[in-house]
């Protein structure tokens, strides 16, 4: 359909994902819109790209299996002809007091916001890299304001796996730096979606939640997407192993 070669968006069914693959279309990337359980969101997402006239593929793919990433990655070039851009956005959230942790729901959260992130970065350097025969590319991984913090009260455990994707991604930047890939880094703040729906739908929590935030207001994933598209573009050429906070400011800090 085009030589552009796609983008790939992990979680790119709702909320952050959602949005970034709406922009990316506009922009002129083809997307491929992953998803793991929502089809019919990812299937609506595609509808309202290719009713913009752009191009659009979703996939189910679970990010923390690497035979599922493969064929995610097989499916893009299957339909675009390559792959030269990815955003490691798919993630979940578990919020407990460290002493109530359920190790399994622990597990999970690592699979999908740690592993899954490795697994999908993993993949796009395979088919991106110079040193292995691509054209090269970007990444962005999609991480949190909370790898700074460590998180709001009940959200350690959380802030822990995202700050090991920053930890990675910073990693994974100097190491295909000269192998024509960029990898960077945004750290959202509190954004309004599904996963923040208990916050930003109660009056009294949400209002308590703004008065932390400098900018005194949750921020609208419309708002993280135009950084992603940023780090993703050519005038982000000669940036790579950063990390850029879209969080309103960060946190107040008491007087």
């Amino acid at each position: 359909m085009t030589d552009r070669g796609a983008l790939i968006v992990t979680g790119g069914s709702r909320g952050i994902g959602r949005a970034i693959a709406i922009l990316a279309a506009a922009r002129g990337w083809p997307v491929v819109v992953a998803y793991r359980k929502r089809g019919d969101a990812a299937a609506e997402v595609v509808g309202a790209i290719e009713g913009q006239g752009g191009h659009a593929l979703a996939v189910a793919a679970d990010v923390a299996d690497e035979g599922q990433v493969a064929s995610l990655f097989d499916a893009a070039e299957r339909h675009f002809g390559g792959v030269r851009g990815l955003v490691a956005n798919a993630g979940r959230a578990d919020r407990r007091p460290v002493a109530g942790i359920d190790t399994a729901r622990f597990l999970a959260l690592v699979e999908a916001n740690l592993v899954g992130t490795v697994l999908t970065c993993r993949e796009a350097v395979r088919r991106m890299s110079n040193a292995y025969g691509g054209r090269g590319g970007a990444i962005v991984a999609v991480s949190s304001y909370a790898a700074l913090t460590g998180g709001r009260p009940g959200a350690s455990h959380y802030a822990a796996t995202k700050g090991a994707v920053d930890s990675f991604i910073k990693g994974l930047a100097r190491e295909v730096a000269a192998e024509g890939v960029r990898a960077n880094v945004v750290r959202p703040g509190m954004i309004e979606t599904d996963m923040t729906a208990g916050v930003h739908r109660d009056p009294e929590r949400r209002a308590a939640v703004e008065a932390t935030i400098p900018m005194g207001r949750l921020g609208r994933p419309e708002e993280v997407a135009y950084a992603v598209l940023w780090l993703l573009s050519e005038e982000a050429s000669f940036v790579s192993g950063a990390v850029l906070d879209v969080a309103g400011g960060g946190i107040v800090i008491g007087a």
